[in-house]
């Protein structure tokens, strides 16, 4: 696959690397023969893993986020009992869904920093804290806290996926790997909903717990470091012990960072990034309005299911599974249809990169299909209808928010490869803060209006959405040309690109 494929697979969650060739390593070595790098064909480097490994450690990957997002959406099947047992209003009990969401605003603006100075396996809960909490408050503070803990794997296996696999295949690594983020929470409330129906709703908790710990066994016997920075300080360390000779040192021993630094670039950087760049917000604003609505959905399906056709908590989650049903066929569709034509149009343009604009074609699709199965969600919620019809539309729904996610979050990375770490930590944030919002008001909105014009004011929000990805492709490059965060043009070389991509990322470091 291209270096534009590289690139935009090589960031996720607010981490950015950018490759070095061997020669350039080779010649750096040249230069300065204490400078440790990896050999070639060296066993340390991830990159030269065995392809078994590196899809065990993809899989791993999806097992953790998994985990992260089934604990955020499962309380939403115990509401009932959490009411009923410490007297708590509805919307309190709401809190201990949106509470955890809210932790993944903090969460990545901790781990992934963390991670890039002491790598991915030490940063990777609180679950048991819930489990035993005695009152309102104590289940949560520990929700938020766990929430926070969580966005662990959801900032930086992600990362682990772009350590590990060369350009020919992460890009459909990933693509596999992001059908768990929306997984996980439609298979909460299914769990959920039958063990609070059945047994205490602290169990739950406990189910949450022991799933956590199987993931701590995971890491802690079966993922290994992956960041090559780290990897290289670890062989540099062990060069000094062999030789005695304190003189061999890894570039990451020579980046000392003073805190102020640090603090700005994590902290206020993105968000410099962000309020200049209108075209950031606006994808930005496109991806967290369909994030929320997928966790507003844990309000609404009860409203529907429960309510108009009578079914339990456990019955209720059930209807959820189309949702992660659907993501996975779009990813089939992303594999075998989007991805090679993009490798197909890079070696039609070769030398030069392929527009971030070419990612945009799936949401062209995506996005009206996405505000469809919102009204055909609510026009078919009746209790006269079969249960069936509002069901299939999450199939509908699951798809295009898949498609949506993938076509711009791939056009983000894209075209703002040189601060994408900054420009996905300030996204991450803003999307997760829709995430926590939607639920909150989300009952009182299908209970007021009923499901059928809630449904129909999300779906007229949806198309008012629609046209941002054919602005992009029509003004996009102009849009680019004139950025300060975004100067590489589709017309540049691969040279000069990668000339403008260094240069932009020593702005980002100083």
């Amino acid at each position: 696959m291209a270096d534009e494929q590289t690139k935009a697979s090589s960031t996720l969650s607010g981490v950015s690397v950018i490759a070095e060739d061997e020669s350039e390593a080779g010649r750096e070595k040249e230069l300065d023969p204490y400078l440790v790098q990896f050999d070639k064909n060296d066993p340390r480097n991830p990159q030269n893993w065995t392809r078994a490994r590196k899809w065990y450690l993809t899989m791993a990957s999806g097992i953790l986020v998994l985990n992260a997002t089934f604990a955020s959406s499962s309380p939403s099947g115990i509401f009932t009992n959490l009411v009923e047992e410490f007297h708590m209003s509805e919307k309190v009990g709401i809190l201990t869904l949106s509470l955890f969401v809210a932790g993944y605003c903090v969460g990545p603006m901790l781990w992934g920093p963390l991670s890039e100075q002491y790598g991915r396996r030490p940063i990777h809960g609180f679950q048991i804290g819930a489990a035993l909490a005695p009152n309102t408050a104590s289940i949560l503070v520990f929700r938020f806290l766990g929430g926070t803990f969580a966005a662990a794997p959801l900032t930086n296996t992600g990362a682990l996926i772009s350590d590990i696999w060369d350009a020919e295949t992460r890009g459909k690594a990933l693509a596999i790997f992001t059908v768990a983020p929306f997984a996980g929470p439609a298979l909460g409330p299914t769990v959920a909903g039958f063990i609070g129906g059945n047994t205490s709703w602290r169990y739950l908790f406990w189910v949450l717990t022991g799933f956590t710990g199987f993931c701590f066994i995971l890491i802690i016997f079966t993922v290994p470091e992956t960041y090559a920075p780290v990897l290289l300080a670890q062989k540099a360390k062990e060069k000094r012990k062999e030789t005695s000779d304190p003189q061999y040192y890894a570039p990451m021993e020579k980046e000392k960072w003073p805190l102020s630094k640090r603090i700005r670039h994590v902290l206020v950087r993105p968000w410099v990034i962000f309020f200049h760049e209108p075209m950031l917000i606006s994808l930005t604003f496109y991806m967290s309005f369909v994030y929320g609505c997928l966790y507003l959905l844990f309000e609404a399906y009860p409203i529907v299911f429960t309510g108009a056709h009578g079914f339990n908590a456990g019955l209720s989650g059930l209807m959820l599974l189309p949702v992660p049903i659907g993501g996975a066929f779009a990813v089939v569709l992303y594999i075998y249809y989007y991805n090679p034509q993009y490798e197909a149009e890079s070696k039609r343009l070769s030398p030069k990169s392929v527009p971030p604009e070419f990612r945009l074609s799936m949401t062209f699709i995506a996005g009206p299909l996405f505000a469809i199965s919102f009204f055909w969600f609510g026009w078919t919620s009746f209790p006269s209808v079969s249960f069936w019809v509002p069901l299939m539309s999450g199939l509908l729904m699951g798809f295009s928010i898949q498609l949506i996610f993938l076509g711009l979050f791939n056009y983000l990375v894209d075209a703002y490869i040189a601060v994408a770490a900054s420009a996905l930590a300030a996204t991450t944030i803003v999307r997760s803060l829709f995430g926590a919002a939607f639920p909150l008001f989300g009952g009182d909105m299908y209970n007021v209006l009923n499901p059928r014009w809630a449904s129909t004011v999300l779906g007229c929000i949806a198309i008012a959405l629609v046209p941002i990805p054919f602005v992009l492709k029509r003004y996009g490059p102009l849009l680019r040309r004139k950025s300060k965060y975004c100067p590489v043009d589709e017309h540049d070389s691969d040279d000069e690109s990668k000339s403008t991509v260094v240069a932009m990322e020593k702005e980002e470091t100083s």
